[in-house]
C-alpha cells in the first residue's frame, strides 16, 4: 500500500480541517505516493525515532507532535528537529503528524483520555462550531463520584505519571470531570463554566493554580503523560483497516522530562 493509504485512514478520524490555526499537522517530509513498508508511532520525532525507523525497516513515521512548527530557513542540523529531517531525509523516510486535529476529533485524543479515567457521557468542553461531538478537551461524570486523592491516584495510573501537581484537594466527592490532553491551561475557565468539580490538563501556570484554586480542583500531569495515549490511537486507526501492516510503537522515545 501506498503512503497516501495510511494517511487517508488517519485523517478519517483526524481530518485536518480540525486542527487549530497554528498548527501545523500533516505530511511534514516525503511522497505520499511511495509504497510504504511499515510504520513507526511516536509523540515526538528526534534522530533517535528516525534511526529507528530506518532499523525496524518503516519508510514512515507517525507522531503526534509536528517536527515542524514554524516556517524552517535552513536545514543545517543546528535543532534537533533539523537533525531529525536531515535523517529522514537522507533515508527516504516519510514524516506525518496528526496534533490538534487528533486532540479535537470526536473520537480523539480526548474522548480516548476521558474513557481511560472512566468517565460516561463524554462531551466536548469546547465544541466545535461546525463539526458535531468536536472539540477541545473533553466532560463527563464520574459514577458515583470519587474523592479527590483517588482521582490523582488514577490518574497517575493510567497515565504512568509517576508526580502531579494540584491545588488544595477538596474533602466532598468530586462527580463532573474535565479534562484535556496536553497544554489545556486556557481552558480552566470553560471547566469551571461547564459545572466541573475537577479539571485534568499539564502545564498550568502558577498564577492558574493561584487565580483558581477555590473554584476548580486542578490536576496538572506531565505533557507527555497526557499525551502518550496517541501512539495507540494511531495503531487502532491503522490496524482496523490494515490489519497486515506493520507498525511498531517507538522503543526509543522517552519523556524528556525526568522525575528526581
Amino acid at each position: 500500500m501506498k503512503i497516501s493509504d495510511i494517511i487517508a485512514a488517519l485523517e478519517s478520524v483526524a481530518p485536518l480541517g480540525l486542527q487549530e490555526g497554528y498548527d501545523n499537522a500533516g505530511l511534514q517530509i516525503g511522497n505520499a505516493d511511495a509504497e510504504c513498508s511499515g510504520a513507526l508511532l511516536c509523540v515526538d520525532i528526534t534522530p533517535a525515532v528516525i534511526e529507528e525507523a530506518r532499523e525496524k525497516g518503516c519508510n514512515l513515521v507517525i507522531s503526534h507532535h509536528p517536527l515542524f512548527f514554524k516556517g524552517v530557513k535552513q536545514l543545517i542540523g543546528s535543532t534537533i528537529q533539523q537533525e531529525a529531517a536531515i535523517a529522514a531525509i537522507k533515508n527516504d523516510i516519510a514524516v506525518y503528524s496528526a496534533h490538534t486535529n487528533l486532540d479535537n476529533a470526536p473520537l480523539g485524543v480526548n474522548r480516548v483520555f476521558a474513557e481511560l479515567i472512566g468517565l460516561t457521557d463524554i462531551a466536548p468542553l469546547v465544541s466545535h462550531p461546525t463539526v458535531a461531538d468536536a472539540g477541545s478537551g473533553s466532560v463527563g461524570i464520574l459514577p458515583g463520584g470519587i474523592h479527590a486523592t483517588d482521582l490523582v491516584s488514577r490518574v497517575k495510573s493510567v497515565c504512568g505519571s509517576p508526580v502531579t501537581r494540584c491545588t488544595a484537594p477538596p474533602s466532598r466527592r468530586l462527580n463532573r470531570i474535565a479534562l484535556c490532553g496536553g497544554s489545556g491551561g486556557s481552558f480552566i475557565t470553560d471547566a469551571i463554566a461547564a459545572g466541573a468539580d475537577a479539571y485534568i490538563t499539564s502545564d498550568v501556570r502558577y498564577h492558574d493554580f493561584v487565580d483558581y484554586a477555590s473554584k476548580i480542583f486542578i490536576v496538572d500531569i506531565g505533557h507527555y503523560e497526557s499525551e502518550k495515549c496517541t501512539k495507540e490511537i494511531f495503531y487502532h486507526i491503522v490496524r482496523e483497516i490494515f490489519p497486515n501492516f506493520a507498525l511498531y510503537y517507538s522503543e526509543k522515545e522517552k519523556n524528556p522530562i525526568n522525575y528526581l
